[in-house]
């Protein structure tokens, strides 16, 4: 039996402070909670409307744009086109700029005197300060998750399999739904429930689009400009624990899914 190189345990120790560096605040945060606290701080009505809030908009965010983005996600794993590296680029840009920026970028784009906060006027919508708006600033930092995810997926479909499908007299949507979707079908899911977990915890894009109704994050924030850390951190304890369960749940039905 081989003894365990000296590089590797240089790594592991390594990799113990990264978790260590991960599990340590949490573990605090939750040690630091009382039972009676989380049970209290979880009847209020304040609460759970928010934290269902945030999980309503961020999967109305995931779901609604993911209509577009994978079919895009596919066009940009199979095409070469003119300024396709900008393209890729600019898909980036909601990772790299300031999510306070973006929150100022997308309010302008729905305000009441922005051509599409215009339109939305004239159907009776309303786009500041309202869920539709709170989705539409999630899905601006967090569809790229998606969209790489996807892309990645598609880029690892084999290309000669779609050739022999068309090739057999299938159309390219029936390819497209048949073979390159069900293939790639893995890496889709990850960048869904990446896509939908980043719009979860978004706060700076929000928090300027829609301070009320309050998302989860901007209530912690609220409690914790307000009252201090020891009226925070309950919500925050609830809603990792909410979100840790939720998680778990559409990991295990993505996973069967897979399986099937």
């Amino acid at each position: 039996m081989k003894r365990p190189q000296s590089i590797n345990l240089i790594f592991a120790f390594l990799g113990g402070i990264v978790l260590l560096f991960i599990i340590a605040p949490l573990a605090g945060m939750f040690f630091s909670t009382g039972t009676s606290e989380l049970i209290e701080t979880a009847k209020e009505s304040e609460v759970r409307e928010s934290i269902w809030l945030t999980i309503f908009t961020a999967m109305g965010a995931t779901f609604v744009f993911a209509i577009a983005a994978i079919p895009f996600s596919y066009l940009l794993a199979r095409k070469k086109f003119p300024f396709k590296r900008l393209v890729l680029g600019i898909i980036d840009l909601p990772i790299v700029i300031p999510h306070s920026a973006a929150g100022i970028a997308i309010l302008g784009f729905i305000s009441r005197d922005s051509l599409v906060g215009k339109v939305g006027s004239e159907f009776g919508l309303n786009f500041v300060g309202s869920p539709v708006g709170i989705s539409i600033a999630m899905a601006f930092v967090s569809i790229p998750f998606l969209i790489n995810a996807a892309r990645d997926g598609f880029s690892g479909v084999p290309v000669k399999l779609e050739k022999a499908a068309l090739n057999l007299g299938a159309s390219p949507f029936k390819v497209f739904f048949t073979i390159s979707l069900p293939l790639a079908w893995r890496n889709i899911v990850s960048g869904l429930i990446l896509m939908f977990a980043r719009g979860m915890s978004e706060f700076g894009a929000v928090v300027i689009v829609a301070y009320h109704p309050m998302v989860t994050p901007i209530l912690i924030w609220e409690r914790f400009g307000s009252f201090g850390l020891q009226y925070a951190r309950p919500v925050a304890v609830i809603f990792i624990l909410v979100s840790l369960i939720f998680f778990v749940i559409l990991r295990l039905l993505s996973k069967e899914k897979n399986n099937a």
